[in-house]
């Protein structure tokens, strides 16, 4: 009995999903609505993420415009972007939220692709765990006479397939972002 992949290429696609949320957030130097995401503000004693309760817009490259439903919010979400790690300065005008993305120096770039090799690195390492599991697994289950030599071996390639085919998938997440953040 050979051993079933499902399982292992499931959590392997999650392990992708979440390295992809991760650079989701990761500003290349034009308005992306994805870095509020994890700003939460504090509306009326819960902790309440800007894009329930506002319009958030990529208005042009390097300008997002927050508009929210209730007036009275703003200055409570213009409180929480500074508090968060966004990093850029809210801009208010009593109705509107505007946060102007400024233009990112070549150190700064080097510096967020340095952080980004490291996530890639964290997401090949997740996918390398799933595949010693798999493995582990397939070796058990050889000890307890479930599997013969050459289902093991046959396993453990399907196993080693998949990992090579999420780690080239890592890489190419990785260059686009890459290319996204070296680009002027």
């Amino acid at each position: 009995m050979k051993l079933e992949t499902k399982e292992f290429e499931t959590r392997m696609k999650k392990s992708i999903a979440a390295y992809q949320e991760a650079l989701s957030v990761i500003r290349a130097g034009r308005a992306n609505a994805n870095v509020l995401a994890h700003v939460m503000v504090d509306y009326y004693g819960t902790p309440t993420a800007i894009t329930q309760m506002a319009e958030v817009k990529v208005t042009d490259p390097k300008t997002l415009v927050i508009q929210p439903w209730d007036a009275s919010t703003v200055k409570s979400i213009e409180k929480a972007i500074q508090a968060s790690d966004v990093g850029i300065n809210p801009q208010s005008d009593g109705k509107v939220i505007r946060l102007v993305f400024p233009q990112l120096t070549e150190e700064r770039r080097k510096e967020i692709k340095k952080g980004l090799v490291k996530q890639s690195e964290d997401a090949k390492v997740a996918v390398r765990n799933i595949r010693r599991d798999a493995n582990d697994k397939s070796k058990a289950m050889k000890k307890n006479g479930e599997m013969t030599e050459d289902e093991l071996k046959s396993s453990d390639k399907a196993i080693q397939d998949l990992t090579d085919k999420y780690i080239k998938e890592i890489d190419a997440i990785t260059a686009d972002k890459e290319k996204e953040i070296m680009a002027i």
